[in-house]
């Protein structure tokens, strides 16, 4: 597969890859791999909460306000 990238975005993308130190293919080969992982952990949590809906296993209002609360305060 071939990304096409501007020359801006290319020297973008070469500026980053040399300050951490790999090459731009590999920088951006992980970027992709890494979004793959995440879009597979967050539809494994959907699959999850909606299989605990399904349960009848629900959490007050407040309690969901709380923890939203916390995981902003983070």
């Amino acid at each position: 597969m071939e990304v096409p990238f501007t020359p801006e975005q290319e020297a973008q993308l070469a500026q980053i890859a040399a300050t951490t130190g790999t090459d731009a293919e590999r920088l951006v080969k992980d970027a992709a791999l890494g979004l793959l992982h995440e879009d597979a952990r967050f539809r494994a949590a959907v699959r999850e909460g909606i299989a605990q809906a399904d349960r009848g296993e629900f959490i007050e209002e407040e309690e969901m306000d709380a923890r939203l609360e916390q995981m902003l305060r983070s």
